[in-house]
């Protein structure tokens, strides 16, 4: 009887469980990569340039030549922010620290006390089922591939990521992988350093260990070429020097640096169980399975493969999702948020 009464509770929440810094920029050589001393921090810089009109124009100005002439013969001035390596430094290096966190089965808010012991049981029977193996080794796996350095990954000619596990503020193990060695559409079998790196993430999960890793990424691009920190998001575009600068990169104390959500964002790039996997790959676990960029939320709730149907028909109507779904609810509660039935 009390099972019919349960109703999602209107105020639920999960902090994040891989808890991410933002991720720091500096250059240096390839071959000085244990020399920590030679890495210098990768500046933001600001470049003021004369381009063209490119955009798609009206058709009245496109099919007629004298309008088009004079349309293109305006100034298309613009001020952007740059990051580049020094002309003497042909590698970037990209480093942020990773704590992973257990307790999931507890919610940080929830206003429901009839619902909570549900849902406790219910992550708990999953956790004593799974133990995390499958979400552990896909999170590692998305450290080792150094899917995190996004657009700075792309035609390097080489990718070294190091991953240092601290205990008791001292190294206790690390692991170094050849990023390019790894697909980045599919999840393999852990091995060797890999499968280490995931029991550490795993144990974590748990809330068995003390899982606090040092991540840092050695990619060689060439010397002076150009690197990607993270693109602010500029709000308020009136007026002054700085509203008429078109693009705004991220620094932390005067250093190129990716945002912590970009960092995070790939690390939980291991949902390949929504509909359309097989053809375009894993996307990053989201309620909806959106990627903006796409325009595109793979997960519909009329197909009842969003994670809120998930989880209604999971905690609620006690109807157990496949295994496959069960990993994207746990996944998505991992990624941590706001998840109440709103009023």
């Amino acid at each position: 009887m009390a099972k019919a009464t349960i109703k999602t509770a209107s105020v639920l929440a999960f902090e994040r469980k891989l808890a991410n810094s933002d991720a720091i920029m500096s250059a240096g050589n390839w071959d000085e990569r244990d020399q920590s001393g030679r890495w210098q921090p990768v500046r933001i810089l600001e470049k003021a340039v004369r381009g063209t009109i490119s955009n798609r124009l009206k058709n009245a100005i496109a099919s007629d030549p004298a309008k088009l002439d004079a349309e293109i013969q305006k100034p298309n001035l613009q001020r952007v922010d740059v990051a580049t390596l020094p002309f003497d430094a042909d590698t970037l290096k990209v480093a942020f620290s990773l704590r992973v966190l257990g307790n999931l089965a507890t919610p940080s808010a929830c206003n429901d006390q009839d619902y909570q012991e549900i849902l406790s049981q219910k992550i708990g029977d999953y956790i004593q089922e799974f133990q995390f193996h499958e979400l552990a080794v896909r999170y590692a796996e998305n450290l080792a591939n150094g899917r995190f350095l996004w657009r700075n990954r792309v035609g390097a000619e080489a990718v070294e990521v190091r991953i240092t596990h601290i205990e008791g503020q001292q190294p206790k193990t690390v692991w170094t992988f050849d990023a390019l060695q790894f697909n980045l559409r599919q999840f393999g079998q852990p091995e060797g350093a890999l499968a280490e790196l995931a029991e550490v993430i795993r144990q974590g999960l748990l809330g068995q260990g003390y899982a606090f890793l040092q991540v840092e990424a050695f990619v060689c691009l060439g010397a002076g070429q150009e690197v990607f920190p993270s693109q602010e998001l500029v709000l308020d575009q009136s007026g002054g020097k700085e509203g008429k600068k078109s693009k705004f990169l991220y620094q932390v104390n005067e250093v190129a640096a990716m945002h912590s959500q970009k960092v995070g964002n790939a690390l939980r790039t291991i949902d390949t169980w929504y509909p359309q996997a097989e053809e375009l790959g894993p996307i990053a676990v989201e309620p909806y399975g959106s990627v903006t960029n796409r325009g595109t939320a793979y997960r519909q709730p009329k197909d009842k493969m969003d994670f809120y149907n998930l989880l209604d028909q999971w905690m609620i109507k006690d109807k157990t999702p496949p295994v496959e779904q069960q990993h994207y609810v746990m996944a998505t509660l991992i990624r941590g948020g706001v998840f109440g039935e709103a009023d």
